[in-house]
This record gives C-alpha cells, structure tokens and sequence, in this order.
C-alpha cells in the first residue's frame, strides 16, 4: 500500500476547505500545482513551528479524466444527489479539493492564499469554509460529532484503498458537504427531544438504547454496523453577522458505496424511518465527490491525456499528403 495523505491523523483545531473547478484550459497549470503540493507544503509549515501544517488534495472524476491519462480510481464518479420526499442533498460543481489543516489559522489561510496565487487564472474557487474545534469537538447542535469513528487497524481498512485496485492503495475516496443548521428551531426543543433526534445523550455522549432510540434518530439510521464504516473529518463552521451556522461533512472511505448507502438512507429513508430527522434541522447546501490519491502519487503525475488535435482517428489513404486538419493519412497516424 502506498503512503496515504495525513487523512488518518486527528483533528486539528483549525481547518480550511477550498473546492475548486477547472477553467478551460487551466489543465497544465492545475497539474503543476499538484507536483508542488508537497513542497508547498513544507514551505509554509517550515515558517510557522508547531503549526503541524498539512494538505489533503482530492481530486474529482471530470477533472480526473482532463488532467491524467492512463487509469483512473475504479470507483471514482460524480455525486449522486439524493431527492427524497422532504429533503435533499443536491449534487453542486467541484474539481479538486484541498482539506487544510493545522493547530493554527494562520498556517492554512497561508497555505490558502498560496494554493489561490497558483490557481489563479486556471481554476476557480467555488467555496471556501473555514472550519474549526468547538469545545470537544462538538458541532453547532452541541453534540459531540465523531464518537464512532475508527481507530487503528479499523480506520486503515475503513478510510484507505487496498489490494483490490492496487495502483491506487493508500488512497481514499472523499464526500464533502456543507449543511446549514437552523439553530432557532433546533434550540426550541426540549433536551431530552434533541436526544431522541440525534440518538446519543447531550452532556456526555452516551448512545441511547435501543428501547429509547427513535428509528430516524441519526445514530439509528447512519448505524455503522449495518451499513459499514467510514472516517469523519467533519467540522463546524459559521458567521455570526449572516446568521449561518453549519457542519462541514468530510467523509473518508475506502469505497464511496458505504458513504452513498448511508446518505441514500438519510435522505431516502429506511424501512424503519422515512428520512433522518436531523435533516428536520440541518439542510444540505452541497455536495461533491473526490478521490485523495497516495502521497506517491504527486511526486510522478501520470501522463496528461492527448491534446484533441492529437487523438487517433481513422481516414482514408491519401498517399501520405498531408491534409487540412493535420493527418498523415497513414491508416490511423496524426501527425501532433
């Protein structure tokens, strides 16, 4: 397996995501950027010690086939939005994404700002969200968020990509999205009813029991052992003068089906719940899907794809003169 991107480390207390989408003809730049990365990287953590800067750069399956040649991730795709009869989770653009992460802000809005300077001109920034650590790390409903993630051995097979698609192991494959939080109608109930929609105790984060636990709390619909595991990267994030105040879902899988079953359960519902009634509270604005290859990876990109006028094509012999539109008319030959 190759060596994966600091997706097993723990959470920082800071953290910025920026999600991108490629400009037309913004390839070569992008892939550039990528082969810097690392040492990008380095650079700015070496100015500020004890930052514990890093990067996690994903990349997605459109953007996949314009910047690389050769293989691609077998289970990469696009996000499958989910529609249910009360809520969804809409599918929104997203190319490449950077998970910035550090004990300090000021590492990643540095490290931010630099990956913007490179980007500038080839690709656009379509969200940015600063995340960072509440109490112990509890979202913005005031539940602790995480409680079930794996560790260990658990979390390598969960989160990284194994023998079975060999070129890319120690890879990952990510789903991001934002969700807004009404605060006003989550804080009107009472305790015990945020208890019965989340599945878990408020204070000290003990799951209610099965006797006590709705079938469409959260807890119930996500559970792990049904539906397999995943690795949350999930922070708070939110303004204070626009009244937003939300969760940054990050989830890290080893296959994209376990994330998908779940959302599919959330939004669509089970043959227990119609939906998960934290939906009720927390509206999904986006959502996209990437693949964070090996740290391998960047330092030999694969090949870039043949530009259009040089893909292969078949033409009738022409005696080897050459034509308007570059062929050699030597049976599939083009000249580049």
């Amino acid at each position: 397996m190759g060596e994966p991107q600091p997706i097993l480390d723990p959470l920082t207390p800071a953290a910025i995501f920026l999600v991108a989408t490629i400009d037309e003809g913004g390839e070569a730049v992008v892939r550039d950027l990528l082969a810097d990365l690392p040492g990008l990287r380095r650079s700015v953590g070496f100015r500020i010690p004890g930052a514990g800067l890093d990067c996690i750069a994903s990349i997605g399956s459109a953007a996949w086939d314009r910047l690389f040649a050769g293989a691609k991730p077998v289970e990469l795709h696009e996000f499958p939005s989910y529609i249910g009869e009360r809520h969804q989770a809409p599918a929104t653009p997203g190319d490449l994404l950077f998970h910035i992460k550090s004990q300090n802000q000021d590492a990643c809005f540095e490290l931010a700002m630099t990956l913007a300077e490179r980007l500038a001109g080839a690709a656009t920034i379509v969200d940015q969200t600063v995340g960072f650590r509440y109490f112990e790390q509890r979202d913005l409903l005031g539940f602790v968020d995480g409680t079930e993630n794996p560790a260990g051995a658990l979390a390598v097979s969960a989160a990284l990509v194994g023998d079975e698609d060999a070129e890319f192991a120690g890879g990952s494959y990510v789903i991001v999205q934002k969700y807004l939080h009404n605060l006003g109608d989550w804080k009107a109930l009472s305790i015990e009813e945020q208890q019965r929609v989340i599945g878990r105790t408020k204070l000290d984060d003990f799951e209610l029991s099965d006797a006590d636990k709705p079938a469409n709390s959260h807890v119930a619909v996500n559970d792990q052992d049904d539906n397999g595991t995943i690795l949350r990267a999930n922070m708070p994030f939110g303004s204070v003068k626009d009244g937003e105040f939300g969760t940054y879902y990050v989830a890290y899988s080893a296959t994209p089906a376990v994330t998908e079953v779940m959302l599919e359960r959330m939004f669509l519902g089970t043959d227990e719940a119609a939906y998960d009634r934290i939906l009720d509270f927390s509206t999904a604005v986006t959502g996209t899907s990437f693949f964070a290859p090996p740290l391998g990876f960047f330092d030999a990109l694969p090949d870039a794809p043949a530009p259009a006028a040089a893909q292969v094509r078949e033409s009738p012999a022409t005696n080897g003169v050459v034509s308007h539109d570059g062929s050699l008319g030597i049976g599939t030959l083009k000249r580049s």
